[in-house]
Order: C-alpha cells, then sequence, then structure tokens
C-alpha cells in the first residue's frame, strides 16, 4: 500500500503510539522504548534533510521498530530493522503487519552488520548498565552509513564528538531531550526518570 511522504508530524505519532511495545527484556541492555512523539520528530527532521524518502534506512537496535515503521511509513524506498533480541525481532514484525508496511527484520548483533545504507537511525543503550554500550551501535552506523540520526547520552558528547571526528564523521546538527525513563526493573526507584540526550545528525565522509 503507497503511502504519502507528507503525512503529518500528528498523524505520524498517532500510529507509532498504538505500537506494541516489546515485553521482558533485559535490563542490561537498556531496553527503554523511543517515545512516539520524540520517534516522530526525529523522523520528520530527517525528512526534511532529505534523509528518508526514497532512501535506504537502517534501524540499529529497532526494539518494536518504531524508527523503522516512522521510516517507510514517510516513504523511505528500502527499510531493514536489526536486534539482537528475537522477542524485539517477533513485535517489530507485528507491529509492521498492523500498520501495513514493509520492513526487512533480522535478529543479529550490530558488529555483524555490513549493509551499506544511506540513512541509519538508532537509539542505542546509554550505558548505564554496561559501560560504552553505545560504542559498537555508533561504529557499526559510522561504517555502514552515508548519514546517521543517534540519540546518545548527553554526558557523553565530548566521546561522541571525538570519535565521530576520528571516523571521517562531522556532526551537523544536535538538539536536546529528556528522555523518559519508566519504572520497568526492580531497581528503578522513580516512576519515571528524565535523563538528557541529545540527538545528533552525523554525515559520514566514505573515503
Amino acid at each position: 500500500m503507497e503511502r504519502p511522504t507528507r503525512m503529518k508530524k500528528v498523524e505520524l505519532e498517532r500510529i507509532l503510539q498504538s505500537l506494541r511495545p516489546v515485553i521482558a527484556l533485559d535490563p542490561k541492555t537498556e531496553p527503554y522504548a523511543t517515545p512516539a512523539g520524540l520517534a516522530a520528530e526525529v523522523v520528520v527532521f530527517a525528512l526534511g534533510r532529505s534523509d528518508i524518502a526514497d532512501r535506504s534506512v537502517l534501524d540499529l537496535g529497532c526494539g518494536n521498530g518504531i524508527f523503522a515503521i516512522a521510516a517507510k511509513l514517510l516513504g523511505a524506498a528500502t527499510v531493514m530493522g536489526i536486534d539482537t533480541d528475537p522477542r524485539a525481532i517477533e513485535t517489530a514484525q507485528a507491529n509492521a503487519l498492523t500498520t501495513r508496511v514493509e520492513v526487512h527484520w533480522k535478529a543479529a548483533s550490530v558488529e555483524a552488520v555490513h549493509n551499506a545504507v544511506d540513512t541509519v537511525l538508532m537509539n542505542p543503550p546509554f550505558g548505564a548498565q554496561s559501560p560504552h554500550a553505545d560504542r559498537p551501535f555508533l561504529q557499526a552506523a559510522l561504517a555502514n552509513a552515508r548519514v546517521v540520526y543517534t540519540l546518545l547520552n548527553a554526558k557523553a558528547e565530548p566521546f561522541v564528538r571525538t570519535f565521530v571526528e576520528s571516523r571521517g564523521g562531522t556532526v551537523t546538527d544536535r538538539a536536546e531531550y529528556a528522555f523518559p525513563i519508566p519504572r520497568s526493573f526492580r531497581f528503578h526507584r522513580e516512576a519515571v526518570r528524565r535523563v538528557g540526550v541529545v540527538l545528533y545528525r552525523i554525515e559520514v565522509n566514505k573515503r
């Protein structure tokens, strides 16, 4: 089913809010779902930068598929979602069926990704439970994409910029957000904790 690439942000957000979450994930992977409003804002912004419509898109650590599905709804040519957890892939597949979009899903680690694409969208682990857990995601994204959109812990910004530049990348845009993490595991003490994150748009110089 063909869908217009000029879908309004409010309509996209409404669809994304209806997606099923992934249940019973490992806290070590920091499986905190990207809020529908934030996901819609990121992908609409990427659309405005000509990084979605008619492009090949990869969602690394796709979870329930929110970025991948949003990209396809806004006219991406091909979309792939990758996650290590088979339960995430099953949920993402179900969400794609519900929203009637065609996405290729694959259970794999980010280290195993060798798939050149135009655009990567991702919300990797912030590294609170496993230090540097975001590094393999960033490395894979920079190795495979022309443009990367990623949400990362705001405290890691000095490292992120150095890491990106060392691999031929340039941060072209950044935006700050308060990312809500609801109480999901026993060690969580607050009903909702908000963590400062930065959205980066990174252009990669492919030599």
